[in-house]
């Protein structure tokens, strides 16, 4: 059995190697719908800490992203440089400073917040305290808006642009190289850095699943009074749940800050919260293969649809719009999902099992 399961991961690991440079033959949209699927990916797999581990729902949890995004966005480009003399006299070339910098403090930064929403919320449950981190998500895209003036820092709505390409021992991501006569562009080359990511996030994930720290978030999932009753402490759990999930977020808006070139508070709205959460739901609370293939699922979707949104509008004389037509098929799909699989599409075994009925014996 451990022999099949070696062959498994090596017959996984070549196939995902390979991916990219298979879907990269159909043109480069294909390399990046992946590339954004495993940015989720990230993301789930941090709100699944929260709300899989720990059961706390988390609306909000768009903000570390973009907390993450946006402390690269001002490290990695010339927006504090033309708003600060100082700074543009220290560094007349632009802000950029190296990615052991940046990624560190994104994720400190993400975590930090993460820790400052989770104080004031350890006495909520449920809908109280879904309700407090969606105004938090929103407090921050507000903030991020608004905070041009009378200082420009973030430049408001208009955005951060100009922002530095990724690069790893002097290997520039954005650029196309030519590896073994295969042209690797800057799509794929993206790929491999977020697919690394992933997989340590999954050893994380799974490691903490499997720890003392783990089973004391799912006892308090499970029934908080009687976990506090047998000595956890449940107050410094929540905020390490709170702050490693947003540690997750962090980074991965990092990412999506490299990745983009240009980040804006639209990027970041309500609606982005959701999808996340939806993701960890349909594919199935705290279980991290579930989770992934929610992630895939829900992020692909959306792109996959565009190719098939436009077709049904032709067929309808126009008159149905393409973008709303793609929302009505997404939302159709997740209902089909839920009606089908309430549980999720890939449910945790165990979780939810009934105690076996021990059999009654019987007189003769």
């Amino acid at each position: 059995m451990k022999d099949k399961k070696i062959v498994v991961f090596l017959l996984a690991a070549a196939a995902l190697l390979v991916v990219p440079l298979i879907a990269q033959q159909f043109g480069n949209a294909w390399v990046r719908i992946i590339d954004v699927s495993l940015l989720y990916v990230l993301l789930a797999l941090g709100l699944n800490i929260v709300v899989g581990y720990a059961g706390l729902l988390d609306l909000g949890y768009v903000a570390f992203y973009a907390l993450g995004a946006y402390m690269f966005g001002l490290l990695a480009s010339p927006q504090l440089g033309e708003t600060f003399a100082n700074i543009r006299q220290g560094f007349p070339h632009g802000l950029h400073a190296p990615i052991w910098v940046v990624i560190p403090a994104g994720a400190a930064l993400a975590g930090f917040f993460g820790v400052l929403l989770g104080a004031p919320t350890l006495k909520l449950r449920g809908d109280y305290l879904a309700i407090v981190t969606l105004g938090f998500g929103e407090i921050i895209r507000v903030f991020l808006n608004n905070l041009d003036a009378p200082v420009n820092i973030t430049n408001g709505p208009k955005g951060i642009s100009q922002i530095d390409e990724m690069r790893i021992f002097g290997f520039n991501l954005g650029k196309t190289h030519e590896i073994l006569g295969f042209d690797i562009p800057k799509v794929t080359n993206y790929y491999y850095l977020f697919l690394a990511l992933v997989v340590l996030s999954v050893v994380i994930c799974y490691r903490l699943e499997r720890s003392r720290i783990g089973r004391a978030w799912m006892a308090i999932r499970e029934d908080e009074i009687a976990a506090k009753a047998m000595g956890i402490n449940t107050r410094n759990l929540k905020l390490l749940a709170f702050g490693m999930g947003a540690t997750f977020g962090g980074v991965s808006g990092v990412m999506f800050a490299t990745f983009q070139g240009f980040i804006s508070p639209e990027s970041f709205s309500l609606q982005e919260s959701i999808m996340i959460v939806a993701m960890v739901v349909l594919g199935g609370i705290g279980h991290l293969p579930g989770v992934i293939l929610g992630a895939l699922l829900l992020a692909a979707l959306p792109e996959v649809l565009r190719y098939v949104a436009g077709p049904l509008q032709e067929l309808s004389g126009g008159r149905l719009d393409a973008s709303i037509l793609r929302q009505l098929l997404i939302a159709l799909a997740m209902i089909g999902i839920m009606l089908s699989r309430p549980r999720g599409l890939w449910p945790q075994p165990e979780h939810g099992k009934a105690a076996p009925v021990p059999a009654t014996p019987t007189v003769k």
